[in-house]
């Protein structure tokens, strides 16, 4: 069973983080904001940093039974024009492919807003990632809307799970 804490950014959960980071080069070429063959760990710790820290926004980290950091998602917790929570990024670790854990973090983040009163949940996913597409229509996302993203202008299905 998945564990959400809020991130820390410590040493210890830094270097898991920059792990779960460097697991997952196909998103880093896909998303354009790393490049997974030179991205080193300042310019992680420093993109974590920024999203941990940001005004509304929140790094939660999913810890295993054992307690090893498996994932982590950036949340913003409230969208500045609709109102809703937004996933920003799940990463799970890719050398733990296969076994639930986004699906486990996912709900526990569902969970966590939907106790704190929300509806809906939404999030962004890049037109180019099929990948991430399947895997959350799977958990009850549906496409509302397409249009650019923010950062880059990318085409971005916006996907929404009502809670």
């Amino acid at each position: 069973m998945i564990t959400l804490h809020r991130a820390t950014l410590t040493a210890a959960e830094l270097g898991s983080l920059d792990e779960i980071c460097r697991s997952q080069p196909a998103y880093w070429r896909a998303s354009g904001d790393q490049d997974p063959d030179s991205m080193t760990r300042a310019e992680i710790e420093a993109m974590l940093r920024e999203d941990a820290e940001a005004d509304g926004c929140e790094t939660v980290v999913g810890r295993d039974s054992a307690g090893r950091v498996v994932g982590f998602a950036q949340l913003l917790l409230r969208h500045p024009v609709d109102g809703h929570p937004w996933i920003g990024l799940l990463m799970v670790d890719g050398r733990q492919g296969r076994r639930g854990y986004g699906r486990e973090i996912v709900t526990a983040v569902e969970d966590r807003f939907r106790s704190e009163g929300a509806t809906a949940v939404r999030l962004g996913v890049l037109v180019v990632n099929t990948e991430a597409q399947q895997f959350w229509a799977r958990l009850g996302y549906r496409e509302i809307d397409l249009r650019p993203d923010r950062a880059k202008g990318r085409p971005t299905f916006v996907m929404e799970k009502l809670l």
